[in-house]
């Protein structure tokens, strides 16, 4: 092994110690560091030596273990930053698994599905699959913000399942700043949604 394959190697293992269990990282992460080859050589050598697992095809992640469940599978949000990351996409939960982050329903779908702006294709970790779905600008307007979040989840809830009930749920976990931001989007959500979405919103 060469002066530089080592450095590249060693650099590879710090990034990854420094993320520390539950990190989902692709071979991109590593780019400033080596050529392509390197990389790929090194978390080759990182995953024989039982450092790292690989999930799917370029997809990593540093194994949590658990004292009773042994070793878990990733948090599907860290599996979804790697794919932005890697594709330079961007992800909207969507569906029950919005619902799911918001704990307005208590149902864990077996498959997470995102609206993105890149391909339609699906990815499976362990025993979730995560579905990507092309969607419009639109829909994807909000991305990345708890408005985008609040609006997939009263969309997969429907208009007779957001009771007063759970919009105060959502008063009292939500920090008053972040509710604020959410009257910025209210015209991004159908018009069916515009009151509740003002009443989480209201100071």
């Amino acid at each position: 092994m060469g002066k530089h394959t080592e450095s590249v190697d060693t650099l590879v293992l710090q990034r990854i110690e420094s993320h520390g269990p539950g990190w989902v990282f692709t071979p991109g992460d590593f780019a400033d560091l080596g050529t392509r080859t390197a990389v790929a050589s090194a978390l080759k050598r990182h995953k024989a030596a039982g450092h790292i697992r690989l999930l799917g095809r370029g997809l990593y992640d540093v194994p949590r273990q658990h004292a009773l469940l042994g070793t878990l599978w990733p948090a599907i949000e860290t599996v979804a930053q790697a794919l932005e990351r890697k594709d330079g996409l961007r992800l909207q939960p969507s569906g029950v698994y919005a619902a799911n982050l918001l704990s307005l329903s208590e149902q864990v779908p077996a498959k997470a599905v995102f609206l993105t702006d890149g391909a339609t294709r699906r990815v499976k970790v362990g025993p979730t699959e995560i579905q990507l779905k092309r969607t419009t600008p639109r829909h994807m307007a909000a991305a990345g913000r708890l408005s985008g979040l609040l609006i997939q989840a009263f969309r997969s809830l429907g208009p007779d399942h957001i009771t007063p009930q759970r919009i105060e749920q959502l008063r009292q976990r939500l920090p008053a700043p972040e509710r604020l931001q959410i009257l910025k989007d209210v015209a991004l959500a159908p018009e069916w949604m515009h009151n509740h979405l003002r009443e989480v919103a209201r100071p």
